[in-house]
């Protein structure tokens, strides 16, 4: 049986690799991406969490199910966004964008 601890870092590297996609990149896509993989850290600490913790109880999973949700829309939504700049902007370096202008 894998320890609760392997579970929690990996967890913990996919979140910081996340992380680090997010502060690092210009793309918008690719700050996408590090929220993706942030959110799915987050995916796995609680079902882990839940197997290790109370497996009897499917709270663990509701979240879980819950956070895949939130994600698809938060996907949705961004990639609506992104493509609606693209065409305004033709570019989507978040730093090239300034919606504040004209």
């Amino acid at each position: 049986m894998v320890p609760l601890s392997w579970y929690l870092l990996v967890a913990a590297a996919l979140f910081c690799i996340g992380l680090y996609g997010v502060l690092a990149r210009r793309n918008a896509i690719g700050i996408l991406m590090g929220v993706e993989l942030m959110l799915n850290a987050v995916n796995l600490n609680l079902v882990a969490f839940w197997r290790y913790v109370n497996p009897s109880d499917l709270s663990g999973l509701v979240f879980a199910i819950f956070v895949i949700a939130v994600a698809a829309a938060e996907a949705a939504v961004g990639l609506a966004i992104i493509i609606s700049i693209y065409r305004n902007r033709d570019t989507v370096n978040v730093e090239e964008v300034d919606l504040m202008r004209g």
